[in-house]
């Protein structure tokens, strides 16, 4: 039988940060593979050159790799995201293969991590204690979580995954999506109506929707003046979500206390952009979760072992939805 032909994709140096652990996902999940970097996707001198176009059974890439064109590859059976965003990549209309999305049990722990942390963070109002040590003795008590409403947009893997942790530390949460889903201890809205009510009630607000024509600039003046005045927001979803000039403006009134932001339009973020200095914005570089190289190498080997099984492959993207 002859091997199955894997072609990667990504920017150097994800080659060499993946090829073992992908190698020995391969084998751990029975498959003989013929794993190859694409053209532009290593420096290694003595990488094995890349398969022909027609001859690749999968594809591993990143949106931001070197295979831009999809239709040259007339044997593969699906194309396997690295990222758990696809507008990167959803969109290429030479891409007709199935796509799959990455869903990674270390990016979803990572995301609950940092959304936990920084909910905490805002909840408990550390940072006045952590940055505001001036000798005066200011015993100000926060609300315990069951009083402090946290909302949060997309309820998908992540989504209802952080749904989930911070039910378990007792903050009502509501989680609104644009289709109707149900899950224990959450309040499940959707639909404009269901995101206007879900604005209404959050103290907190975590955006983790996919960035769709649907959800560009979703929050905007409008949605922030529905929110409580003073109410929290964190954005470890897409930069794309949030109208920056209404957030700013937001921030400066008031209306909102405080935004924590991991995503944005444009990445890095300039050091000319207002958001760095300002009091009430707090930028991190992109890494509330990242894709594991070993626990996304095993996600992958599943797909394919699924393809070559004939089962359905995992986290397939409706190209209508974009999501």
């Amino acid at each position: 039988m002859m091997p199955i032909n894997v072609l990667f994709s990504a920017r150097t140096p994800r080659w060499s940060e993946y090829e073992a652990p992908l190698r020995a996902a391969f084998a751990d999940a029975g498959l003989d593979v013929d794993l190859r970097p694409a053209a532009g996707t290593t420096r290694v001198a003595d990488a094995p050159p890349p398969h022909a176009d027609e001859e690749v059974d999968y594809i591993v890439c990143a949106p931001n790799g070197s295979v831009t064109d999809f239709g040259p590859f007339t044997r593969t059976k699906a194309v396997l995201n690295l990222w758990a965003g696809v507008e990167a990549i959803a969109p290429n209309k030479t891409l007709t293969q199935p796509l799959a999305r990455m869903v990674d049990p270390g990016l979803t722990e990572g995301m609950v991590e940092w959304v936990t942390g920084h909910v905490l963070r805002h909840h408990l109002w550390l940072d006045p204690q952590i940055t505001g040590q001036t000798g005066a003795w200011r015993p100000v008590v926060p609300p315990l979580a069951r009083d402090r409403p946290v909302t949060i947009l997309g309820m998908g893997e992540l989504g209802s995954a952080c749904a989930e942790a911070l039910t378990s530390l007792r903050f009502p949460v509501t989680g609104w999506s644009r289709r109707a889903k149900t899950q224990e201890g959450v309040r499940c809205l959707w639909g404009d109506d269901g995101l206007a009510a879900a604005l209404e009630s959050a103290q907190i607000v975590v955006l983790l929707l996919p960035l769709t024509a649907q959800t560009e600039s979703l929050i905007d003046a409008r949605a922030l003046a529905r929110l409580p005045r003073g109410a929290v927001l964190l954005n470890p979803g897409r930069g794309g979500l949030i109208d920056d000039d209404a957030l700013l403006a937001a921030l400066e009134t008031g209306q909102i206390d405080h935004a924590t932001l991991d995503v944005f339009r444009t990445e890095p973020l300039p050091p000319e952009h207002p958001y760095w200095a300002h009091p009430k914005v707090t930028v991190t570089p992109h890494v509330a979760s990242a894709t594991r190289a070993g626990s996304a190498s095993r996600a992958v080997a599943e797909n394919i072992r699924r393809g070559e099984s004939g089962a359905p492959f995992l986290n397939l993207v409706d190209r209508v939805a974009g999501y």
